[in-house]
């Protein structure tokens, strides 16, 4: 103890340029975490969220007690997340490899560009777009092929439709990680494998592969804390909260939102999602032991 405050004495300079971003984090992300003995809770408005009785489990029991709808939210969510990240990881990678091989260098300043449009896009405006492509009157697939197939009353498309949208509105800014880690290879790396005979496939297998997967690894391990927690907008947005397709787009967050919305049974929703957080963090511990038992270099700590 002695030393620490010795060693904040010697740099107090730094203490207190670094004290107003510490007081917003402190009171923005930590104070607010104190609200999630609401999830323990019987939440009454007059009393507040402190002053309200305690219930012990009981709201973690009523959301396992609705057994089906459980069981439909939880494999969903799951389900896009590895749909989502498998998907995702592939194109990322793809993508920015395939930028940094061009030969057109000029070009691939604008190309970024244009990748990263679709992330500014919100979900409110994204849904009209994804509405005229398939919408059952005036949407251009149905105009392309002549059909009358109505999307948002078949839930069977849905998988699809969202991993589309998902796909392209953040593949080109999940590639520009993955780039920047390509811009800082040893360019004498290539030069020398070029001198021993590998061609464009070879160089990209045994050196630009290599040297992303420390990235990949740790963008995997970062993910994996996120796997019960999903984009609310594309989830309730972009599917406009329609019922008849819950079967395969109803997941926690979008859950969470409309028994907000319908209920206002609070202390249920907030034991969903402290159930949310417990299980992406032992997910992440989980993972990152795994892989520092495996390869102790590419894990968080």
């Amino acid at each position: 103890m002695k030393d620490f405050l010795r060693n904040t004495w010697k740099h107090r300079a730094h203490v207190v340029l670094a004290l107003p971003a510490f007081l917003v984090l402190f009171f923005i992300m930590y104070v607010p975490m104190t609200g999630l003995i609401l999830a323990f809770k019987r939440f009454d408005s007059r009393l507040g969220i402190y002053g309200s009785p305690f219930c012990g489990l009981d709201n973690f029991k009523f959301l396992i007690a609705s057994k089906a709808q459980f069981i439909n939210f939880t494999s969903n969510t799951i389900l896009y997340y590895v749909i989502f990240t498998v998907i995702g990881t592939f194109l990322n990678v793809a993508l920015a490899i395939a930028i940094d091989q061009c030969i057109f260098k000029k070009t691939t300043k604008v190309m970024q560009t244009l990748m990263i449009i679709p992330v500014f896009i919100s979900y409110a405006a994204v849904q009209f777009i994804v509405y005229a492509f398939i919408s059952k009157d005036t949407g251009m697939i149905n105009n392309l092929l002549g059909t009358n197939t109505s999307f948002y009353m078949n839930a069977s498309y849905w998988t699809v439709i969202l991993t589309i949208t998902k796909i392209w509105k953040d593949t080109g800014y999940g590639s520009v990680l993955y780039m920047s880690v390509l811009a800082g290879i040893d360019t004498e790396l290539y030069e020398a494998a070029e001198i021993d005979g590998a061609n464009r496939w070879k160089k990209i297998w045994h050196i630009t592969l290599p040297s992303l997967i420390p990235m990949i690894t740790v963008m995997l391990l970062l993910s994996v804390g996120s796997i019960m927690k999903s984009d609310t907008g594309l989830f309730y947005q972009v599917t406009r909260d329609t019922g008849v397709l819950y079967d395969t787009t109803q997941v926690i967050d979008s859950f969470v939102l409309h028994s907000i919305l319908k209920n206002s049974n609070f202390g249920f929703t907030a034991a969903t999602s402290f159930f949310q957080s417990v299980v992406g963090l032992l997910l992440m511990l989980g993972a990152n032991a795994l892989v520092k038992k495996i390869e102790p270099e590419n894990a968080l700590f």
